[in-house]
């Protein structure tokens, strides 16, 4: 690639840790262009998942005020995440012509109206398992938490969510589009309700994902490292800028970017050759 190309990829990731960061959805921007730069589908997949990796941390540590209190559950659902993620790079490395862009998109809108309804089914979901929903002002961008309380907005971690983590991270080891957008949508409804703590946890465990199928894929030799060296320069820069962003926003703007974000990306897989 020329000089241009690669500012290009900068860029790109760039644009991509701070998108991550904020919602999930940052590899709909980095893959695409890699592909139309000539590089080969697989090569992109594994170098773009390896260099977006610091993006991940960055973007988490912005959010350590959000959750300050909750690393027990975090690091747990952390763990389901990087099994998903070990056994989805394993499946691309030993398959990579089988894909799961057939069923991603339709994810993606019911990720949308899980999003959407988020209150409303979070709600229901604890009324079912006899508990009070509570946003309260924790809900609110930067609020402080104490470490040895959490509110009724945060409820354990139940198996239907850990399957759901785990699976999820399987998708992310394997291809990651808009992995953090299904996290988001289960995180809010399954285990809180302050969409910037679900917020936070997310960028932990799509990281936790990234970064453990970033490892299969460095041991199975398919990174381009200069790709993924321009990535990760840029993903970390977006992933400082994407955490000061989205704790600004108000849970219900960032809702809608969630809604927004899932359902654009759903029509790009669909487009997608």
């Amino acid at each position: 690639m020329d000089p241009l190309s690669w500012l290009l990829v900068l860029g790109a990731g760039v644009l991509a840790g701070t998108v991550n960061t904020i919602v999930g959805a940052g590899t709909l921007l980095t893959f695409p262009l890699l592909v139309a730069l000539g590089v080969p589908p697989l090569t992109a997949n594994v170098s773009n998942t390896v260099g977006l990796v610091p993006g991940s941390v960055t973007g988490a540590w912005g959010y350590r005020r959000e959750l300050a209190g909750t690393w027990p559950t975090v690091a747990r659902m952390a763990a389901l995440s990087a099994v998903g993620g070990v056994a989805g790079g394993l499946l691309l490395l030993a398959a990579p012509a089988a894909t799961f862009t057939a069923v991603v998109p339709w994810l993606l809108v019911l990720a949308a109206g899980l999003a959407a309804a988020q209150p409303r089914v979070a709600a229901w979901v604890r009324r079912r398992a006899g508990e009070e929903p509570a946003e309260g002002p924790a809900d609110q961008p930067g609020a402080a938490r104490p470490a040895e309380r959490l509110d009724g907005s945060t409820r354990p971690l139940t198996p239907g969510l850990a399957a759901g983590i785990a699976a999820t991270g399987v998708y992310g080891g394997y291809f990651g589009a808009a992995q953090g957008v299904l996290l988001i949508s289960l995180l809010g409804i399954g285990w809180t309700t302050h969409l910037h703590r679900a917020n936070g946890a997310k960028n932990v465990l799509a990281g936790t994902a990234n970064l453990v199928s970033a490892a299969v894929f460095v041991v199975g030799g398919a990174v381009d490292w200069r790709i993924a060296g321009f990535v990760a320069v840029g993903s970390a820069v977006g992933g400082v800028l994407g955490s000061r962003i989205g704790r600004r926003i108000p849970a219900p703007a960032l809702r809608g970017l969630i809604v927004v974000v899932a359902l654009a990306a759903a029509v790009a897989l669909w487009l997608r050759p």
